[in-house]
């Protein structure tokens, strides 16, 4: 494949989900690459584009973005669990860290480009934004975001910014469903809430990828100052599960009514509390059997249909699952503070 000599891409985040299948797309162009991380990419033939840093190490960031001379940036670097339920400044990193970033990139004539990552948790299922600049955060993480996205907005780039808010995003690399979902589902313990229709927007991390190249590839009158929803069209929650344990069980998904999940939710919050892992809490509860839509025309409209079905993303999911996911450990850095794991 033809090498990429016009962009030299700064990932920061790439050791983690999303910027795992980033980093592993651009090095299959040939495309220049450095990722800003301050764990150890989890795919080891990816160690050559790593470089360990902070995010809140402004004279760190300074330094690589000097050194390196990125044509396009990729924020992707965050704290994403949303377990802390009070003190915003526990995801500090979020918003603090993209500020750091973007006044690095001031400093930069080389960047044309950057993209920095909200989420569409600033605004809570249910609402429908009236603007870009319309939130309804419902946990602080979601807030973070939300500031993160006042910074981009009020940093006075002289490049191009867009934002994007991912929606629930699987697919290979992603520790969580490993953990969770796929693990509880080939023992034979995933038993799905009610038969109710349950409409989500959740996106192929394949998908997301070709979203975010589409975005540094258009011209970037296009996108840029813009917001986009990354992930694909909403779906039946139903299908998609259905679809996954077939693949990975050969078996039908099992149906329990709602109030025993319910309860079992209960408990899991107060083995949570404990430090106890079990696979449903109330907010895993939430997710399963309430409507989240995120409008996805504009990301359509401007970058078009992204390429993977369903089918494909599961088959390369399961195929990651049953290859190679099981050596894979999480990054072993966390924040001082919340004893939180961050990353993309």
């Amino acid at each position: 494949m033809r090498a990429n000599h016009e962009m030299r891409l700064l990932v920061t985040g790439g050791s983690g989900f999303i910027g795992t299948n980033l980093v592993e797309f651009y090095a299959g162009k040939g495309t220049t690459l450095l990722n800003l991380d301050w764990n150890p990419p989890m795919n080891p033939m990816h160690q050559r584009y790593w470089r360990q840093c902070d995010i809140m190490d402004a004279g760190r960031v300074e330094h690589a973005l000097a050194e390196f001379a990125p044509t396009h940036v990729v924020h992707l670097a965050a704290r994403t669990d949303t377990d802390e339920l009070i003190d915003v400044d526990a995801y500090r990193q979020n918003h603090e860290g993209t500020r750091i970033l973007l006044e690095a990139i001031k400093k930069s004539p080389s960047v044309v480009h950057v993209i920095v990552t909200s989420t569409q948790f600033v605004c809570e299922a249910g609402y429908q934004p009236k603007h870009d600049e319309d939130f309804k955060p419902f946990t602080v993480y979601g807030e973070s975001k939300r500031l993160t996205e006042q910074v981009t907005r009020s940093a006075g780039l002289q490049c191009a910014w867009t934002l994007i808010r991912p929606t629930t995003i699987w697919g290979p690399w992603s520790l969580r469903y490993r953990d969770v979902m796929f693990k509880v589902m080939r023992k034979g313990f995933y038993f799905h809430p009610g038969r109710k229709r349950v409409v989500r927007s959740y996106g192929y991390v394949g998908n997301v990828v070709w979203q975010i190249d589409r975005m540094l590839t258009v011209p970037r009158e296009a996108v840029a100052g813009k917001v986009f929803y990354v992930g694909d069209r909403p779906f039946d929650l139903k299908i998609w599960a259905e679809a996954v344990s077939l693949a990975l069980t050969g078996k039908p998904v099992r149906y329990i009514p709602t109030w025993i999940v319910r309860s079992l939710a209960f408990l899991g919050d107060l083995l949570k509390a404990l430090r106890i892992p079990f696979p449903i809490t109330s907010g895993r509860y939430r997710s399963m059997t309430t409507d989240y839509i995120t409008p996805m025309d504009r990301t359509i409209a401007v970058l078009g249909e992204a390429p993977f079905s369903m089918a494909d993303g599961i088959r390369e999911t399961i195929a990651w699952y049953d290859r190679e996911s099981e050596s894979i450990v999480a990054g072993a850095r966390k924040d001082a503070r919340t004893d939180s794991i961050p990353g993309a």
